[in-house]
Formats: C-alpha cells, sequence, structure tokens
C-alpha cells in the first residue's frame, strides 16, 4: 500500500493537482490494514506531497489508530461528530421542508429531536416519514407521531437487524446485558454482573463486540451502545436476557 499511494501522490505532485482520498467505516480495518494506511500518509506528509486522508468510523476508531501506530494521534486530526445541539436539529429539519414552502410545528420539531437523541440519520428517517404522513404544512406533532412507529419499523427491519445478525449468540446476550441497564455508559462490572459471569471471561466478547461497531468504551472501564435507540431495538428482539 505505502508503494502505491505513494506512487499516485508523486504523480498529482508532477501535474501540479492534489488527491484526496475518502474512506468510510475505517472501524472495519484490521489493525495490519490500518497500519499500513497510516504508514502510507506518514511517508507521504514527510514527502510533502498533495495527497490527503479523510475517514469517518465509529468512535473506537481513535484507539485502533493509536494501536496501529502510536504516531497516528499526532499525524491525524480526530474530531467527533456527535448527536446535533436542540439548533442545528432544527435547521436539521426546517431547512429542507422550507425551500418546498412547508414547515414543521415547533411541538413536532421537539417531538422529533426527542425520540432521536439528536442523532442525525435518525432525524432523517423521523423527517421523511413525517413528510410522507402529513396531509399539509405545517407538519404537526400527530404526524411526527405517527411517523416514529414507520421510522421504529424501518430501522428494526435494516439498520438494528443488519448489526444485531452479525453477533453470536453469547455477543447477543451481552448487549442485552446491557440494555437491561438502561442508558448508558456502563462498567464492564456491572455488565458482567447482569450477564451472569465474570468479568475477566466476558472481555473476549467484548472486544469482538468493538470491533463489530456495536458497542464502544468512552472511558476506561465503561461500555456504551455506539448509537442511541439501539438498546430499546436490543430490548423488543429479545425480551430477556434468555430469549435468542
Amino acid at each position: 500500500m505505502p508503494v502505491l499511494l505513494i506512487a499516485v501522490a508523486e504523480a498529482a505532485h508532477d501535474r501540479r493537482v492534489a488527491v484526496s482520498i475518502i474512506i468510510d467505516e475505517l472501524q472495519y480495518l484490521t489493525e495490519k490494514e490500518f497500519s499500513a494506511l497510516i504508514i502510507s500518509i506518514h511517508k507521504i506528509a514527510q514527502k510533502q506531497l498533495p495527497l490527503v486522508l479523510v475517514g469517518a468510523g465509529l468512535l473506537q476508531l481513535v484507539g485502533l489508530a493509536g494501536r496501529s501506530k502510536s504516531y497516528a494521534e499526532r499525524l491525524f486530526d480526530f474530531p467527533i461528530v456527535g448527536a446535533l445541539n436542540k439548533g442545528d436539529a432544527t435547521r436539521a429539519l426546517q431547512e429542507p421542508v422550507k425551500q418546498q414552502a412547508v414547515e414543521f410545528t415547533q411541538e413536532a420539531v421537539r417531538e422529533i429531536i426527542s425520540k432521536t437523541k439528536g442523532y442525525l440519520y435518525f432525524i432523517q428517517e423521523w423527517g421523511y416519514h413525517s413528510w410522507n404522513i402529513a396531509s399539509q404544512s405545517p407538519i404537526d406533532i400527530d404526524s411526527a407521531k405517527m411517523a416514529s412507529q414507520e421510522s421504529t419499523n424501518r430501522l428494526d427491519e435494516s439498520f438494528f437487524r443488519v448489526r444485531f445478525d452479525r453477533l453470536t449468540p453469547k455477543e447477543k446476550k451481552y448487549i442485552r446485558a446491557l440494555a437491561e441497564l438502561g442508558p448508558g455508559p456502563h462498567r464492564s462490572g456491572d455488565i458482567a454482573a447482569a450477564f451472569g459471569d465474570k468479568m475477566q471471561r466476558l472481555s473476549p466478547t467484548r472486544n469482538n463486540l468493538i470491533k463489530k461497531g456495536m458497542i464502544y468504551s468512552p472511558t476506561y472501564g465503561d461500555t456504551e451502545f455506539t448509537v442511541p435507540l439501539f438498546d430499546e431495538f436490543v430490548k423488543r428482539v429479545m425480551p430477556s436476557l434468555e430469549a435468542g
């Protein structure tokens, strides 16, 4: 990989152009793959060649980069894109529909922000279904509430289900134990207690779930789901810890 990317960067330099490599879901790279990518970008930076990497991934990406190469934290910036605040979430809903001479009522906006926790993809889902349900402007709270069921069904059938179906039975039980504790983050020991096993024996399961993008560790010893509302989905498909 380093030889290939350096060749691309040198060719760009010779032609007086710049190259941007954009990669999504970077957290799914192995440490070996990520290490090769980091080495490539490091050498390109040393040579001051016109190639830049723009990547996106879940919150465990910083830890993966650090384990792959210790200098990665100095080589890259890691801006966190979290939940939208109330003002940004409101604009995300109102500005697109205003272009069509439509608006949401303030009550509908508050309902959608409350249900989505400010998570941008979920705001898009709720906004899409609210638009389709409403028969006139403004889009009111009744339409927003009806959109909640439509949005939840769609997330359950695709966004959540795809992730859930990749898990082993033991991994499913682990995230069910995490969901049982309510909104996170939660200590690993508390999850193990809810699971009914020793924390040390569950470490491989926890690590696999982190690699699969289901959970992450916001601080040492803590565990939390990577996306909001996933705990509610897990409870719907696994009513109890024994359910499979």
